[in-house]
């Protein structure tokens, strides 16, 4: 699947892809993504079912990291540096098990285990708005915060609900592929061998998604790895503490 992206830098730098999390897009990497253009080739992509990227009827890891290499090979990039959060995190660890291609591995918020179902609520809100009877995005906010989401979830959520051609209101996302397909992107990664090369998982420091028990199995299929908790931050490391976050992300990959 050829999928929707944005690029900085300059073209004979060394290549960064960063990859989404679930019902995110691009758009949420903008502003850090201009600071490592500076230095390095920096690509956003969109993720099936995300986005502007194209909706299908398959949604798990597998397919997302064919996508990821079919990126690189029609880019024709050499070893880029990957970085993925949350889903975008597992699209990434997938992808070294079927593909060589990468110099190095970030991993944000996310690690490899099976994870509990806990967007149930995300979904009925989102899936409660009445697109077809929609007149403002306000209106879309007041819905969702009947649901009890927070500001940040809400906006978070409502940068990809936009108006078509035909001026109606519609979600970027596959919303109703996701909504049926969601326990694909709780599954456990299952890995053929252990995978050497550099990793670095990275954590906030509030978060559950990733704990010290967690990391010892981690070891086991990524022998090389490193963990660095980002205090102060929750899931969302990268957007809660921004430059305590690229510090990490800068000092690994150079």
């Amino acid at each position: 699947m050829q999928l929707f992206f944005r690029e900085l830098g300059e073209n004979n730098s060394k290549a960064i892809i960063i990859l989404h999390g679930l019902f995110g897009s691009s758009d949420n990497w903008l502003t850090l993504s201009k600071i490592l253009a500076e230095k390095y080739r920096v690509f956003l992509l969109d993720q099936r079912n995300h986005g502007r990227s194209p909706h299908s009827e398959i949604h798990n890891y597998q397919v997302l990291s064919e996508d990821l290499n079919e990126f690189i090979e029609t880019q024709k990039l050499d070893k880029p540096i990957l970085i993925g959060h949350s889903m975008g995190g597992k699209t990434v660890l997938n992808y070294v098990n079927s593909f060589s291609n990468w110099d190095s591995i970030i991993a944000v918020d996310m690690g490899v285990k099976q994870y509990l179902p806990h967007h149930q609520n995300i979904l009925e809100a989102m899936n409660a708005i009445d697109l077809q009877a929609l007149t403002s995005r306000n209106d879309a906010d007041l819905v969702l915060q009947k649901y009890g989401l927070d500001l940040g979830n809400r906006q978070f959520l409502l940068k990809s609900l936009y108006k078509t051609e035909d001026d109606q209101f519609a979600w970027r996302m596959n919303l109703k592929l996701l909504s049926k397909d969601i326990e694909n992107i709780y599954e456990k990664l299952e890995f053929k061998q252990a995978i050497s090369g550099k990793v670095l998982f990275v954590r906030g420091g509030n978060s559950n998604y990733v704990l010290d028990s967690d990391f010892s199995e981690i070891k086991k299929y990524f022998p090389d790895a490193k963990l660095e908790s980002v205090l102060g931050a929750g899931h969302w490391v990268q957007a809660e503490k921004p430059a305590e976050f690229l510090a990490v992300v800068q000092n690994f990959i150079s």
